[in-house]
């Protein structure tokens, strides 16, 4: 007779206490998003999942609600973004296809089989990123940019600069892919496209950043239809805690964002997405 008021009451206090942790998560997930480029899902879904241990395909859920909240932001116009439009619009094209393919695996993956994808993704995008550490995509000078490149401000030389984009079909396959991932691990698919914009395709990182995050919103779509209809989706609350500190956290990092160096920012990336494949390829599997 004593137990069950025990359990309501325990359930009635833990609930905030993980909205607010999910809502923390979404800031430190929203400031990374608006630096890199890349969502915030890719800290989002370890926080939620073995930091809170929440299920993993619930935690890509929640984590594709947060993606969206940050390309609101992108819309939102925060300073200091280089976006570049016309990529963006380009590459959308392929990064959905590729999130609806990925929308009708989810259901056929199980959740170790996604933390599997997620840990490879991440080490070999830490990989390309950490070799790729010192090279810079900008021409200085006035030069033809092409269809789809461009000019920006750029914030460590403190001059204008110039650059193209190289290699588009390799722009349009990684996008592809980072469509597919994204549905299928709950992130924006941002790891796989900044990386391979700025180490394969001659796009700075900052503006690799920018056109990611304006991209991750669209492509999150398929994901959060089909997690929705799966089930998964079933944690609103959570949803919306992540929403609103994506959201929140976005606007503090975009305004961090353009005052800290290139060079850092790839490491900073590099060492986020090790943390990731450590977490899921071996921490996980083996502990």
């Amino acid at each position: 007779m004593h137990d069950a008021p025990s359990t309501s009451h325990s359930s009635v206090t833990i609930r905030p206490v993980l909205e607010l942790l999910t809502f923390v998560a979404g800031v430190a997930a929203g400031a990374l998003g608006a630096m890199l480029g890349i969502g915030g899902g890719v800290l989002l879904v370890p926080l939620l999942n073995a930091g809170m241990g929440l299920e993993f395909k619930r935690a890509a859920a929640v984590s594709l609600v947060g993606v969206l909240a940050t390309s609101a932001s992108v819309a939102a116009g925060p300073p200091g973004l280089r976006l570049n439009t016309r990529l963006a619009l380009v590459l959308l094209m392929f990064s959905v296809l590729g999130a609806t393919a990925g929308a009708s695996l989810i259901e056929h993956l199980t959740a170790g089989q996604s933390e599997l994808i997620f840990g490879l993704t991440a080490a070999l995008i830490a990989t390309a990123m950490i070799v790729r550490l010192d090279r810079r995509n900008i021409i200085h000078g006035f030069v033809d940019t092409g269809a789809l490149g461009g000019r920006v401000f750029d914030e460590d030389t403190q001059t204008e600069v110039a650059y193209r984009v190289q290699r588009l079909p390799v722009a349009l396959s990684v996008s592809a892919g980072a469509g597919m991932i994204a549905s299928i691990v709950g992130v924006g698919g941002g790891i796989l496209i900044v990386p391979a914009l700025n180490a394969w395709c001659g796009v700075p990182m900052r503006v690799a950043a920018a056109t990611s995050a304006f991209m991750i919103g669209i492509t999150a779509l398929p994901g959060v239809i089909a997690h929705g209809a799966g089930g998964w989706l079933g944690s609103y609350e959570l949803a919306a805690a992540a929403a609103l500190g994506v959201f929140a956290g976005f606007r503090l990092g975009s305004r961090a964002g353009p005052a800290a160096q290139v060079r850092w920012l790839k490491m900073l990336m590099a060492a986020v997405l090790a943390g990731v494949a450590v977490e899921y390829l071996f921490l996980k599997r083996f502990l």
